[in-house]
């Protein structure tokens, strides 16, 4: 039996960032994404959420999630993880852009409803070791 853990982990282990048509496979035709970033509060539904991954995708070489926390409570599921990135202009160093922590909650097997906060990556050592990579 696939749980709602399985699901999202599933979700962010897959090429979503670099393949928007992916996020349709997850998402619930009728979801959306409540996010808080430094730039306000943003809703976005499944179609602006495509074409915001597909805009992040044309200006960067790669993109990576490194999930640092997942956490599972009946159909709510939490994930903390670092989003890292490499630019067209130097594709051999990959750096975090932002960190993120969402909560989504499930339905019908598909993300139905995230409320997400994100800010911008500290660089130091001691924030990224405390997003290092936990073994799923």
């Amino acid at each position: 039996m696939t749980t709602p853990k399985d699901i999202i982990k599933n979700f962010y282990n897959s090429d979503f960032a670099n393949d928007p048509n992916i996020y349709k496979n997850f998402m619930h035709p009728e979801g959306c994404l409540n996010w808080n970033s430094s730039r306000g509060f943003t809703k976005l539904n499944q179609e602006q959420l495509t074409a915001l991954l597909k805009d992040i995708n044309s200006s960067y070489e790669s993109v990576r999630i490194q999930i640092s926390h997942l956490l599972e409570d009946g159909n709510f599921v939490t994930v903390r993880y670092t989003l890292y990135v490499t630019t067209i202009e130097d594709p051999d160093e990959e750096r975090p852009m932002a960190h993120f922590i969402t909560i989504w909650e499930l339905r019908d097997g598909k993300l139905f409803l995230g409320h997400e906060i994100s800010q911008l990556a500290d660089e130091s050592p001691v924030s990224l070791n405390s997003y290092e990579e936990i073994k799923l």
